[in-house]
């Protein structure tokens, strides 16, 4: 066998012990190993070499399959932690009723541009005033305000009377959170 030769052998031999142990394959025993590396030293080719290389091959696919299938799985917890930090952080919206009017409180960890226009918006769209109100937009987003009736005016058609007679706590905070709904679509859209 030319010199050539074994070490191209001896580097397959090598390279197949470094894939044995990465993937820690159980192919090749010590014995079998004794064997053909007497076979080596004698000059004869080993048959067993064939058999051991591919039991090597055989583990470090099965490996691999492992590996993938670990990796699909992980994937898939990150995309279940991602939900889940998506879902906390949904705004807060809390409304109480105050006499004739609403205190709101609406926290998001997220600010988006346009919300507390479109908080307001909503405020007027159900007829509600703001009387009060607080708000800060660096970083997270806090909103609190009390809300309370238009005043009547003359000029006021009786249906938006009725419709301020209509307001309560549960169609305050629907309004509001819909608005900080459509505000957080329209900032992901942009994204």
């Amino acid at each position: 066998m030319s010199r050539e030769r074994k070490k191209a052998g001896a580097g397959l031999h090598e390279k197949l012990q470094i894939l044995r142990s990465i993937t820690h394959s159980q192919g090749v025993q010590r014995k079998l190993d004794a064997l053909i590396s007497e076979q080596k030293q004698n000059g004869d080719v080993p048959k067993l070499v064939y058999l051991s290389e591919t039991s090597i091959i055989m583990d470090a696919s099965e490996y691999i399959k492992k590996l993938k299938q670990k990796v699909v799985r992980l994937n898939q917890e990150i995309a279940c932690e991602e939900d889940t930090l998506k879902q906390n952080s949904i705004p807060t919206v809390a409304v109480e009723t105050l006499g004739h009017g609403f205190l709101v409180n609406v926290f998001s960890d997220k600010n988006c541009p346009g919300l507390l226009v479109s908080i307001l918006e909503a405020f007027d769209d159900l007829g509600l005033n703001v009387l009060e109100a607080t708000a800060s937009c660096a970083d997270a987003f806090r909103f609190e305000a009390v809300g309370g009736e238009f005043l009547p005016f003359t000029t006021l058609p009786d249906l938006m009377q009725n419709l301020v007679e209509n307001v309560d706590e549960h169609v305050v905070k629907q309004a509001v959170l819909q608005a900080v709904r459509n505000c957080s679509e329209g900032g992901r859209e942009q994204e």
